[in-house]
């Protein structure tokens, strides 16, 4: 019997589509130039591995380069932006960090801005109040609690009057702690969820009527710890987890109404922040959507009010988890463990950027732009942790992750004196063994 063998055209078919695919998913990535090299690389083995077609290689190869850069010439040509003027945008957690940078470069801009704070009194407040025009209206907001919500709400319509709504931008976000899931209070999970998810889906679902009703934009500025597993930020990746899904949800939901909604994944910067103590537990607000708020690119976050970079705020909450923290557990983990995952996490904050004009520019491109993309990296090392977290092997996504963000040389306890128990009991037997007889 025969050997029966395909025709190349079924070949280059399935050739085509494959590659086709895998080069529109980097290209909409927006990749740094490392990773597409690394991805050319992967496409010309694959080529070389099914090159049993009509057409060789080499051929193939330039054909795609050929469509790369002229996609990438189309897409680099400066585009048209919708003019700012009369526009009015709506600002969350503007009392530092991109919230308040974002403000006052909008009213520069000409938008008309609805800035809210924690604070009216505060720093920020003062520096926007002093900076910015009259266009931009200061608003006292806690987005958890639902009557500021409310009363922000009609004091935007009562000022905007027969002028709609053009966007709202989410960027307050927090982190309340940051160490390993076990080690970490149910309040903290609860805090984070609270702020990071509850409190935008509030006021998200407060000012829809008015985005609806204008065709308006959401942009939200996330993370991308909610789509990757940052070793000790379980608590804030998990807010951000469920606030990205919920975005891209929306923006499944309101296409029909002309409402867009983009999500804004910013690199490591250094923001600031505002500590709010509440009657029921202690609460870190962070304007700038971040974590502890360090808008890492590996993994965005976006160091809070300053309290990040504020070593005797976060050694005081060292000191308060470890009187807090059960016996049996701080035995097993060790309090040296945890001092090395507070320096870790204090070495890593000193390394962000403080230049915050990239994720502004990006909320603006989002703001302006014809047609806004769904997602958005803002700075570097966004767009290869997450071409490494799509296209290779899990266990080298995970490693990445841990070697890039806290390099953590020093075991738990227990797994430290069982290791060295283990370790006597092996050199014990060898002696055994060596022994003359």
């Amino acid at each position: 019997m025969e050997d029966y063998t395909f025709p190349s055209w079924i070949y280059l078919a399935v050739l085509t589509v494959f590659v086709g695919g895998a080069t529109k998913k980097i290209l909409a990535s927006h990749l740094s130039p490392t990773p597409v090299m690394v991805a050319w690389l992967g496409v010309t083995v694959l080529v070389e591995r099914l090159w049993a077609i009509c057409i060789p290689a080499l051929l193939v190869l330039v054909l795609l380069g050929f469509v790369c850069c002229l996609y990438a010439a189309v897409r680099t040509r400066p585009s048209s932006r919708l003019p700012a003027e009369g526009k009015a945008v709506f600002i969350t957690g503007c009392d530092s960090g991109f919230g308040n940078a974002t403000a006052r470069h909008l009213d520069v801009l000409g938008f008309e801005v609805f800035a809210t704070v924690l604070d009216l009194s505060g720093e920020g407040a003062r520096a926007l109040q002093k900076n910015c025009s009259n266009r931009l209206t200061l608003l006292q907001v806690d987005i958890t609690e639902p009557q500021q919500v409310n009363q922000a709400l009609m004091e935007t319509k009562a000022k905007l009057g027969l002028k709609g709504l053009w966007a709202l931008v989410n960027n307050a976000g927090v982190c309340v702690n940051f160490g390993d899931t076990e080690l970490s209070l149910m309040s903290n999970f609860r805090g984070c969820m609270e702020v990071n998810f509850f409190g935008t889906l509030s006021i998200t679902k407060t000012f829809l009527p008015l985005l609806r009703h204008s065709k308006g934009r959401i942009i939200t500025i996330s993370s991308p710890a909610g789509d990757q597993s940052f070793p000790c930020l379980s608590a804030y990746g998990a807010s951000k987890a469920a606030l990205n899904l919920l975005f891209n949800t929306l923006r499944h939901e309101l296409a029909p109404w002309g409402v867009q909604v983009s999500i804004i994944l910013p690199s490591s910067y250094k923001t600031g922040n505002t500590i709010r103590v509440s009657t029921s537990e202690s609460r870190l607000h962070c304007p700038a959507g971040g974590l502890l708020n360090s808008h890492w690119s590996t993994a965005n976050f976006a160091i809070c009010a300053g309290h990040s970079s504020n070593q005797a705020y976060w050694e005081e909450q060292h000191r308060t988890l470890l009187q807090t923290l059960p016996k049996s557990l701080l035995e097993d983990y060790g309090e040296d463990y945890l001092s090395e995952t507070m320096e870790l996490f204090h070495s890593y904050a000193r390394q962000a950027n403080p230049d915050l004009s990239p994720v502004v520019n990006t909320i603006v491109e989002a703001l302006l732009t014809p047609q806004p993309q769904p997602h958005y990296f803002a700075g570097t090392g966004v767009g290869l942790m997450y071409f490494i977290h799509s296209y290779l092997p899990f266990s080298l996504s995970q490693r990445f992750l841990q070697k890039l963000f806290l390099k953590k040389k020093l075991p738990p306890r227990a797994l430290r004196e069982k290791s060295s128990l283990e370790l006597n009991l092996y050199n014990n037997n060898n002696n055994n063994e060596e022994k003359p007889m």
